[in-house]
């Protein structure tokens, strides 16, 4: 990939400015680096829950901390993938009511590099909620974390469309 240096991290951080041209570099992962992709960032995703678990475990002991990570795992370990295939499979779906078509492949990697691309913007979100709990730096922290995913999920997926 011309202008991106080799390794993942560079590709994340790039992937804040010019989106399209990072996903478009990776255009040709195979399927079961994708795996990986998606499930290093619902790793992430997990880490970065870790410290609100603590907190809200600490404010409210009825739910030891210990249960409370035990759910965390399930949802995003488990369901997120399942719901994240999905998600990616209704938009291959839905591309071909328009001029512009994305195959399931490519629309697997929009989305999952997004994830990915965004895990930063979540730890963040993470620390934040866990060291200073509800209100408007969480707010913002969650809306750059938010607008960042669709922002680079939709350069991916208009960087890997192609026309009918």
């Amino acid at each position: 990939m011309a202008g991106v240096p080799g390794g993942i991290l560079p590709r994340v951080i790039q992937s804040w400015w010019a989106p399209r041209r990072v996903v478009r570099g990776l255009a040709d992962m195979p399927d079961r680096a994708l795996i990986a992709v998606l499930m290093a960032a619902m790793l992430i995703f997990l880490i970065a829950q870790a410290p609100a678990h603590a907190r809200a475990a600490a404010l409210d002991p009825s739910i030891p901390l210990e249960a409370r990570i035990g759910g965390a795992v399930m949802a995003v370990m488990f369901l997120m993938p399942v719901i994240a295939y999905g998600v990616a499979a209704l938009v291959s779906a839905l591309s071909r009511l328009t001029r512009w078509r994305l195959d399931a492949r490519h629309s697997r990697l929009a989305l999952f590099w997004a994830l990915l691309a965004v895990a930063p913007a979540m730890l963040l979100a993470g620390l934040v909620g866990g060291l200073i709990g509800p209100g408007p730096a969480l707010m913002l922290a969650q809306a750059v974390a938010g607008i960042g995913f669709l922002v680079i999920w939709g350069a991916g997926i208009v960087a890997l469309a192609r026309a009918a």
